[in-house]
């Protein structure tokens, strides 16, 4: 099926992408190199941003206040949680950015390549669509559908995750109150979030992607950020980002690799989503409203988090 040469080249990009899936430090660096080499494939600096929150919001499980609130048991399922899905995005999107250098690299399209990584019809037909008409928007979108989906069936809709994760109180109650939020981080301090709401279902994790994207693109924001992205070095801790508030009154997270070892993966069946259900075309409808910075009201959950947790500390020293 593949010449001997295609085999070097595959051989090259599993490895390459084996290493870089090592943690979630690792595949945040891997993202955002690749769109400072190709910066027309926009949804690696989005996956790069999505990464870092990822990180953050693994390292938070580790704070005095989740230490409190939550068990040993679902704080490790939580990360569990995080850590499967990023891997899995990881494990499909990142062999497709490699296929698309070679393709770049050879001045020819190799997206045949796509097939050994079990990689969707869907996307091996955008990318097929994407060298001949160079659309940057429905490139992006295409990845930000495509990989939604991807996690739809071994993490959201796992048995396993369905059952210790998102169908138990902390969940459940941290989605009810939007406690979670995707975190545009600027070194000038001005800060934009968004919330994050029914991360199970499929539609409100592709509209969130949208949205994120939007705002990351948008000209008012994009050079603080990609200034951020360019100059902090990700270390998972909330401090890459918190050093540069005025306020800072809260213990911050820890680094991500002082707290978690990295997690051995096992590679499952993966079945087509496309071929199993299709994409629905609501998928692709852009949102004509603006987003709504809910960094402020993502700070005052933040700070109301904290206090219910030293007044639960007094309690059980009282």
């Amino acid at each position: 099926m593949f010449s001997d040469l295609e085999k070097e080249y595959l051989a090259y990009i599993k490895d390459k992408t084996i290493a870089l899936n090592k943690d979630n430090i690792t595949r945040t660096k891997a993202y955002q190199d690749f769109y400072q080499l190709f910066p027309e494939i926009q949804w690696s600096l989005l996956a790069s941003v999505v990464s870092r929150n990822a990180g953050w919001n693994m390292t938070d499980l580790m704070t005095p206040s989740f230490e409190m609130l939550l068990s040993e048991s679902t704080r490790w399922k939580l990360f569990s949680t995080y850590e499967r899905a990023n891997w899995l995005i990881f494990s499909d999107a990142y062999p497709q950015l490699l296929v698309f250098q070679l393709s770049e690299t050879l001045n020819r399209p190799m997206f045949h390549l796509l097939t050994y990584f079990k990689v969707s019809q869907f996307m091996r037909n955008e990318w097929e669509h994407y060298w001949m008409c160079r659309n940057t928007l429905r490139i992006r979108t295409a990845l930000i559908i495509n990989e939604q989906n991807i996690i739809q069936s071994p993490v959201t809709n796992h048995p396993f995750y369905k059952k210790r994760v998102f169908f138990r109180f902390p969940y459940l109650l941290q989605d009810f109150l939007h406690m979670s939020a995707i975190i545009l981080p600027s070194r000038t301090g001005n800060m934009f979030a968004l919330d994050v709401h029914r991360f199970s279902q499929v539609k409100s994790r592709i509209n969130l992607g949208k949205r994120i994207a939007r705002v990351l693109f948008d000209k008012n924001n994009f050079s603080d950020i990609l200034d951020f992205c360019t100059t902090v070095v990700h270390t998972g801790s909330r401090h890459d980002y918190e050093q540069f508030l005025a306020n800072r009154s809260m213990p911050t997270s820890p680094k991500l690799r002082d707290v978690y070892p990295v997690v051995d993966h096992q590679d499952k069946i993966r079945k087509d989503w496309y071929l199993l259900g299709g994409c629905q075309r609501k998928w692709w409808k852009e949102e004509k409203t603006k987003s709504k910075n809910s960094w402020h009201s993502f700070r005052l959950k933040q700070t109301l988090l904290h206090h219910i947790s030293n007044i639960k500390r007094k309690y059980k020293k009282a």
